[in-house]
């Protein structure tokens, strides 16, 4: 289990994390989201212990990760895959993490096959494409066989194939019990891997709860009819006690409804004799639960292309 507790870091009048507080829990995908400059590396690199916070506490099963003798052994994580040394080969890499966290030599060659690096471990990882490099940071991350796992953008570089792969390694990694911390900015990833969400903007805790119920709060505008009678279906439709919103170029006939269910918008319709040419339940969507939770947290937004 990771436990967060108010955790702060400040670089100078900047302040990166503020008192952040989450649990990521063993059993389950946890995803981890915010936009561009959120402060979730440098939650992560606090978490392992590799930054120290300026107020408040990170713990691992309980235990500051520091205080963890043999770290891998406890705790395994993926933050960047260029941080490999060029001129050494996967195999031996992997030997020199094995034998300062005390793992047995065995596991060099069990993590390499599982990560399909088997009939490459003795070539140099300068030469390793980016795909590879993910596949062995992967590697060394399930090294000491831990509890607990960490990936920031695990999928990088990875072909199609791969990407199936590590979404079944991770659902296979929770179904052991492990406790797996997944960061990605691929809305796609997350759902269909995640089945828990930490979202964060600025710094500072926006969410934390099962994906389902997160994605569900971007479902505002849940009903799209068209009709050639816009203008009276909006007004049967807003005597109801709906919000209608034209969907689409003007005149199209498109409206966006929220409050009511499909099945009664229908019947409405039809009470009043309006005809429809289109009547669309629309599903809820992580991205659109996302951009609006996000919204006044992003720092560099991007104007509209013109």
């Amino acid at each position: 289990m990771i436990e967060v507790s108010e955790l702060t870091k400040r670089y100078g009048d900047k302040t990166a994390v503020d008192r952040l507080s989450f649990t990521v829990r063993p059993g389950l995908v946890t995803g981890f989201l915010g936009p561009n400059g959120a402060g979730k590396s440098t939650t992560l690199r606090m978490v392992l212990g590799l930054d120290t916070p300026t107020a408040g506490t990170a713990t691992v099963d309980g235990v500051p990760f520091r205080r963890h003798p043999r770290g891998l052994r406890h705790a395994g994580a993926l933050l960047d895959a260029g941080h490999v040394h060029g001129g050494r080969s996967a195999a031996a890499h992997l030997s020199a993490l094995a034998r300062s966290n005390g793992i047995p030599r065995r596991r060099v060659d069990e993590v390499l096959g599982e990560v399909g690096l088997d009939g490459v471990a003795g070539r140099r990882v300068g030469g390793f494409s980016l795909g590879m490099r993910q596949r062995l940071g992967i590697a060394a991350a399930l090294l000491g066989d831990p509890p607990v796992l960490l990936f920031d953008e695990p999928v990088n570089g990875l072909d199609p194939e791969g990407v199936c792969w590590v979404r079944r390694l991770f659902r296979r990694l929770a179904a052991e019990g492990r406790t797996v911390f997944l960061s990605s900015h691929l809305m796609s990833e997350m759902e269909n891997t995640a089945d828990e969400l930490v979202v964060i903007g600025r710094g500072r805790l926006l969410a934390a709860e099962p994906l389902r119920d997160f994605a569900a709060r971007g479902t505002r505008r849940a009903v799209v009819v068209a009709t050639p009678q816009a203008a009276e279906l909006a007004a049967v439709l807003t005597a109801a006690g709906a919000a209608v919103e034209p969907e689409g170029p003007a005149g199209a006939g498109r409206l966006a409804v929220a409050g009511l269910p499909a099945d009664r918008v229908g019947a409405l319709a039809h009470e009043h004799r309006i005809r429809l040419d289109e009547l669309t339940t629309r599903t809820a969507s992580l991205e659109a639960a996302f951009m609006e939770l996000t919204a006044d947290a992003t720092d560099y937004p991007a104007g509209r292309p013109r």
